[in-house]
């Protein structure tokens, strides 16, 4: 059974008695084909009608599904040869950060990305993809040492934000963000970032400064998550429909703003609903963006990168 959040409900329902249909024409040697092809018209025309009218709100629901492809997901279907890579040494190993070496279509690359998990004991193991300032700090250390070998970054942004505890905080959170963002402007591999699922705040740009940003179809980019905007903006969490608006955070909307430099297409519905099929989309626009930028010269990489950032938040009355 195919799980959906409430507005998904005539699509899942629809998939599901096609896959009863499917299974008791199967079991019972009975021929059901015309009506089985009749509901597949039918959900055809009802995924259009339910997906192409998204508001913010519900493209952030999708973003969030549990069965959403992870950083791990997409290591395991894109890259070949890969090997992880452990702690800050400083402090320990921030399960919320994955780090390692890998290969994308024959080229050496260096993968980092935010890994939630699957149930609710990884996702405590993993902290639910907010990262301490130890993840960040591995971050840094791992693209340092692609650096050092001329490998390109690549960065996989899936976090709702930078974790907010107390130990967190102890340890330098704010200061491990700032630094990562300093360094990354510096750094001499064409540096690659993909907003996978969700990218809140300085939790994402602690791993999101990149010659090319882009986002996925049903992801998001923000600020601030539209539940924290609606209790900072209105005192009330339930108005976080309306924070969704008006933060602009859906791809259309940033690609306006020129905050990224483009949209992976994903199934419709969500990267859930065929993970090869987006994985391959994946793929495609990284090697893409590494063509582009690997052609430059490190002075045009760097210079370009800076002048990218230094762009946003521009504008005339």
């Amino acid at each position: 059974m195919m799980q959906g959040w409430d507005f998904e409900k005539p699509v899942v329902e629809l998939e599901d008695k096609i896959e009863e249909l499917k299974k008791f024409s199967s079991d019972k040697g009975v021929n059901l084909s015309a009506e089985i092809k009749n509901l597949d018209k039918k959900l055809s025309i009802l995924k259009k009608e339910v997906y192409s009218k998204l508001t913010p709100w519900q493209r952030i629901q999708i973003s969030r599904h549990p069965k959403r492809p992870t950083t791990q997901d997409y290591i395991d279907i894109i890259t070949d040869d890969f090997v992880f890579l452990h702690g800050d040494r400083l402090y320990g190993d921030d399960k919320a950060i994955i780090c390692g070496f890998a290969k994308l279509d024959g080229r050496k690359v260096v993968v980092i990305g935010h890994q939630k998990g699957r149930d609710t004991k990884e996702n405590i193991e993993r902290n639910f993809g907010c990262a301490h300032p130890e993840g960040y700090r591995k971050a840094m250390r791992i693209m340092q040492l692609g650096e050092r070998f001329g490998m390109p970054i690549i960065c996989l942004v899936d976090t709702p934000g930078a974790y907010p505890g107390i130990g967190a905080e102890e340890r330098g959170q704010a200061q491990a963000i700032a630094e990562n963002i300093r360094d990354m402007f510096a750094l001499k591999s064409p540096i690659i970032v993909t907003i996978i699922g969700e990218g809140g705040s300085g939790g994402a740009l602690g791993i999101g400064v990149g010659d090319r940003v882009m986002l996925m179809e049903y992801a998001y980019y923000s600020v601030i998550s539209p539940e924290g905007c609606a209790a900072i903006l209105w005192k009330d969490a339930s108005m976080r429909e309306e924070a969704a608006k008006v933060l602009k955070l859906t791809g259309s909307d940033l690609l306006k703003l020129g905050i990224i430099d483009g949209v992976v297409s994903e199934p419709q519905g969500g990267a859930h609903r065929d993970y090869e099929l987006t994985a391959d989309n994946l793929k495609k626009a990284l090697i893409k963006s590494l063509d582009e930028v690997s052609s430059l010269s490190t002075e045009d990489m760097l210079t370009q990168r800076y002048e990218k950032f230094r762009k946003m938040g521009v504008f005339q009355e």
